[in-house]
Formats: structure tokens, sequence, C-alpha cells
């Protein structure tokens, strides 16, 4: 049986919008989901007091299992077969792997604070 997923990133960081698009329109993906947390904040509210956080990272729903930050990245990339974007093949490619994955997510998180901050966003959902 196939498995559902949810995948939840914040809609104002430029970076995680296009990944977000990516996943949507070019992944082989069945069955999942892709929500901008600040527009579901009561979601976003319920992963925060299980101590998952969208600020430090991507929230991935599989089934009944949560997948948060570089894992959430990790899991949803290995899930990825033959897209039909070139950008999407390559990032899927490098976040395959777990150890490439955990080595480069904090940069991630780095450029998005950086670019919320450049648009005066707030980095914070709630």
């Amino acid at each position: 049986m196939a498995s559902n997923y949810t995948f939840i990133y914040d809609g104002e960081c430029p970076f995680c919008n296009h990944f977000a698009e990516l996943l949507e329109m070019k992944s082989t993906i069945n069955n999942i989901q892709i929500l901008d947390g600040r527009k579901n904040l009561n979601l976003i509210e319920s992963l925060l007091e299980k101590g998952y956080d969208l600020d430090k990272g991507a929230i991935l729903l599989k089934d009944e299992n949560i997948f948060h930050g570089a894992d959430a990245i990790n899991t949803i990339c290995k899930e990825i077969s033959n897209p039909s974007s070139s950008l999407l093949s390559l990032l899927s490619s490098v976040f395959k792997s777990n150890k490439r994955t955990k080595l480069i997510f904090p940069l991630l998180i780095r450029a998005r604070r950086f670019a919320l901050v450049s648009k005066g966003v707030s980095t914070s959902l709630v």
C-alpha cells in the first residue's frame, strides 16, 4: 500500500517555496499534499507542541511518522524517482545521502533566515 505524505514548508522562504513547487509539479510522488505552514497555523502550533518547529526546518508527515528538518528533506528525496526537472533531479541526488543532508542542512537554515530577514519577514511562524 502506498504511503501518504504531507510536506509542510515556510511559504515565505523563497528556497522552501521553490522546492515545494518542484515537489508538487515535477516529482513522481503519489499521495503527497504540500502545505504552506504560514497558512496552516493550527497544524503548525500542534506540531510545535510536539517539538517540531518549522523555523528549524520543513516537516514531513509520512503516514503516522513525523520527520523534521534534515530528516524530512532526506526522507522525501529518497522517495523521488525519475523527476521531470533537472533541478529536482540534482536536489534529490544530493539529499538522498543522509550524511550530505546533515552536512548541508544547517547552511540551508541560515540561507532561509537571511532571505526572510532581507524580505522583512519574521522567521518565526507562531
